[in-house]
This record gives structure tokens, sequence and C-alpha cells, in this order.
């Protein structure tokens, strides 16, 4: 769990179970940009090292595999399945859930840093919440143990038009930086 937590924490992730969560995957109709494909590393909020590989797993679609302390730790793999999608100035990944988390999909946004960096954004939670409940996003509350969710069922170009407004910038919250491994 604490990989999901990384990448995804997200989104790829795990924010204390609290997720925004939409019905639709991203399409798989664009391709990720070639730098994101490989190795990169971190030390998470626990002081664990992770580590996530990136590959590619068919037409447009990747694969991220997450390790806990090296990747020869077969024991800790997590492997997850994505899509990409640019729009704006913003990249953004949709990742599968297991039914334990209601088996829809977990948007998130990344970025590539000049610095070689892989930086990871979720959706703030409450501030989708509150956009749901004012009616500028389709959705509803979804309860759990760890709190309350939200399930969009906006359509997607909706979605990407909302996030994509620089006045919508702060919905999204850094939840993991990764540094390509060896660098």
């Amino acid at each position: 769990m604490n990989a999901w937590r990384a990448l995804l924490a997200v989104s790829f992730l795990l924010l204390g179970g609290c997720l925004v969560t939409f019905r639709d995957p991203i399409p798989a109709n664009e391709a990720a940009p070639i730098p994101l494909l490989g190795e990169w590393s971190r030390q998470n909020e626990w002081g664990d090292q992770q580590f996530l590989q990136i590959t590619r797993a068919g037409s447009n679609v990747y694969k991220a595999q997450l390790y806990v302390d090296s990747p020869d730790n077969l024991d800790s793999v997590e492997e997850y399945g994505f899509t990409v999608a640019h729009h704006g100035r913003r990249w953004y990944l949709s990742a599968g859930l297991p039914k334990r988390m209601g088996a829809n999909f977990a948007i998130a946004g990344f970025e590539l840093t000049t610095s070689n960096e892989l930086v990871v954004f979720n959706l703030d939670v409450d501030r989708i919440l509150q956009e749901v409940q004012q009616g500028v996003l389709q959705g509803e509350v979804v309860e759990s143990v760890e709190g309350d969710g939200v399930l969009v069922s906006s359509p997607l170009e909706q979605v990407f038009s909302y996030l994509d407004d620089q006045a919508n910038s702060d919905v999204f919250i850094e939840v993991a930086r990764y540094q390509r491994a060896g660098d």
C-alpha cells in the first residue's frame, strides 16, 4: 500500500483512502512522453526507499511497477496499468482501482521537470467534493472507513476543461517526487 500511496498516493494513490475517482478511464489515444519511461526512485514520508519502473504495456498503455527497498524485492512489487492524456499545459494519467476501492479509475497529474524529476499530483478531495456540491461537476460522495471520497460522473472533456483552467490550479496536491534512478 505504501507504493500505491507514493505514485498515485495517489491517485496512483491512496491518500488515507480518500480519493477522487471517475467512472471512465482516460482513453488510450495518446502516447506518454518518452522521458516518463524508465526507472525512478524516492524516499517516502516513512523513510522507505521506493522504486518505480514505467514501461510500455501495449499501444498507448503503460505499466508502473512499484517496489519498496529494492527493485529486487519482488515481495513488495505492485503493478498498475495506466493511460495518459495531455490537455492544456498538463499531463494526466488514469489507473484502474481494485474492487476493494470501488473498481473505478483514479486520475492524477504529472510533470517531468528540467531537473530530471517526476512529480505526481493528486486531486484535492475536499475541493472536488465542494465543486460537486456546487454543481460545477457531477458526482457523488463515496463513504469509506478512512473518510469521504468523491466519484465524479461528469464526462472527461468537462473534467479536463475544469482541470485545465488556471483558476483551478490549486485543486492539485503534490503527492510524490521521484528522481531518475541513477542520477
